[in-house]
């Protein structure tokens, strides 16, 4: 694969994507977690998705594994492997092409196209869960200055059972502040992490059909 689009993009964002025999050797790094289901993954300068596409076949290899079975609990601990995948990405057409490269990877493997209910539930969650922003203001990108800039939010997805989904959204910026208030010695170090971890919304548990109702164009 190409590492670098262009000199100038070097230049200006220092773009270099990473290989993939790097990505696989770091992956190994943390295997366990690479594999599991649910485990979260971020990864706040995703590029066009070499290190999250990669994830997730991992995750959908171990949905293979123990629900390969059933087709019912293989799509939904599939849906539920994405959600736990996140990105950040200052370029807009890097998040484009994550967006497109890890949909391909789900779709594939579970034989979607557009009009699934499934396919349209997974577009759904890749608008949340890779984000066009900046992780270093930790605040999306759009057109206003920088400052006026909305947070970076996330979508923190939870598999009920039975076909239900579970939904709560966190502010990014105060989920890596939260770092301060278990430091030994800190002044916060009493404080419990619930003040922290408090959702900014939570939403009724969602089938896969009513995720896709709330589609967008990605």
């Amino acid at each position: 694969m190409n590492l670098v689009k262009s000199k100038q993009r070097v230049a200006d964002h220092g773009e270099v994507f990473t290989p993939a025999w790097m990505v696989e050797a770091m992956l190994d790094l943390v295997k366990d977690e690479s594999e599991r289901i649910d485990s979260r993954f971020l990864e706040p300068a995703c590029g066009s998705g070499n290190f999250i596409v990669q994830i997730l076949k991992r995750k959908l290899a171990a949905v293979e594994l123990k629900f390969g079975k059933s087709d019912f609990e293989r799509q939904h601990y599939a849906l539920l492997g994405l959600m736990c995948i996140y990105g950040i990405e200052l370029l807009v057409d890097n998040i484009a092409e994550c967006r497109a490269n890890v949909l391909d990877v789900i779709a594939k493997y579970l034989n979607l196209n557009e009009t699934d209910d499934l396919y349209r539930a997974a577009t759904h969650v890749l608008s949340t869960n890779l984000v066009h922003g900046d992780a270093l203001t930790m605040r999306a990108i759009d057109d206003q200055p920088v400052k006026d800039r909305p947070p970076i939010t996330f979508a923190e997805w939870g598999y009920l059972g039975k076909g239900k989904f579970q939904r709560r959204d966190f502010r990014f910026d105060v989920l890596t502040g939260s770092s301060k208030y278990s430091e030994e010695g800190s002044l916060f170090a009493d404080l419990g992490k619930h003040e922290i971890f408090t959702p900014i919304k939570t939403y009724p548990p969602m089938t896969v059909r009513e995720l896709a109702a709330l589609q967008v164009p990605l």
